[in-house]
């Protein structure tokens, strides 16, 4: 064998092996489901491709991320509990429905808690937040980061609603959530819960009137094409949170778990600027696309009308979050 013969080979040799050793890599990669009812354009999604750059960044490729919007695993109820039973990875999902599972998390939903954006992630990404999501995790969950669909606003097919009286004895399409159906119902709306897959087709066919959502999800699900009026009530925040299954969680190494925690708060972060974006510039959208938009509202009234609607949290789970929440730093002087 010529020397030129036996490094010809030599290289061919090495060359097959890493070709192998990259094989086997690619064969191991796990591939990490994500799931959520908004659209593969959503301000999830946008979060969603945060997390996956950043998990697969920081893993070298063990783990790979795949995504399933628009409801494709089910409602978010139905996802969180795919979640437990460890049928699904991971799923980004409003808080509207997690408080069946953690009843702790429903104090974010009551009305008028947060005066603006800044409140509300300075709690979340403070100590109380952290200790909601320890509560996620004492409930067969995995809490992984605070992210976020912003300020709700109503919207309807019928009238402008400027005042609680113009919004008496709509049907309106809410989560399956105490908390917003009670504030609802002190105003005489007839709140509706239903799994956000069923909304488009129930405005459309006129089963409810209209919904409650931030801008980011009435801009992104096309909702302006069957809802004709919105009002800026901003009357809940509403937060979400990145979950993941404990089968999943339980599996990983505590250097894996770092990678998600770390991932999970790119795509929070992605998802929060996302959602900024689309809060100054999604109304003036929507009104080129034709609704029309109540913008400079008495919130106050709103807020009078719903206020009784606290005593369906305080009467069963106390007020001693809620003392948290409003005695924090994050809401001096509000």
């Amino acid at each position: 064998m010529t020397a030129r013969f036996a490094r010809t080979a030599l290289t061919t040799a090495i060359a097959g092996v890493a070709l192998a050793s990259t094989s086997l890599t690619a064969l191991a990669a796990q591939t990490i489901t994500v799931g959520h009812t908004t659209s593969d354009n959503s301000h999830y999604s946008v979060g969603v491709d945060a997390f996956k750059k950043t998990l697969e960044e920081l893993s070298g490729g063990e783990f790979t991320v795949e995504e399933h919007p628009s409801g494709a695993l089910g409602g978010e109820r139905a996802m969180i509990e795919g979640l437990q039973i460890g049928t699904i990875d991971t799923v980004i999902t409003s808080t509207g429905p997690l408080g069946n599972f953690v009843p702790e998390t429903y104090v974010l939903d009551l009305p008028f808690l947060f005066a603006d954006y800044d409140q509300a992630r300075c709690v979340l990404d403070g100590e109380i937040g952290q200790e909601l999501l320890d509560k996620v995790g004492q409930n067969n969950l995995v809490g992984l980061a605070w992210t976020e669909n912003g300020f709700r606003h109503l919207t309807n097919s019928l009238r402008d609603v400027k005042t609680p009286e113009d919004a008496s004895g709509l049907k309106i399409r809410t989560m399956e959530n105490q908390m917003h159906m009670a504030a609802f119902e002190e105003m005489d709306v007839h709140p509706t819960p239903m799994a956000f897959p069923e909304l488009f087709t129930a405005l459309q066919q006129g089963t409810v009137d209209g919904q409650e959502n931030p801008v980011s999800v009435i801009l992104t699900s096309n909702l302006w094409e069957v809802q004709d009026h919105m009002t800026l009530t901003g009357h809940v925040y509403s937060p979400a949170v990145m979950l993941a299954s404990p089968v999943l969680w339980n599996s990983l190494s505590e250097e894996q778990q770092g990678w998600f925690t770390q991932a999970a708060k790119a795509g929070a972060e992605a998802t929060r600027a996302e959602v900024s974006r689309l809060e100054t510039e999604g109304v003036k959208e929507l009104k080129d696309k034709g609704m029309t938009v109540v913008e400079n509202v008495d919130k106050s009234q709103f807020q009078d009308a719903v206020e009784p609607s606290y005593s369906v949290y305080t009467d069963q789970y106390g007020s001693e979050m809620l003392d948290k929440i409003r005695n924090s730093e994050c809401l001096a002087g509000s």
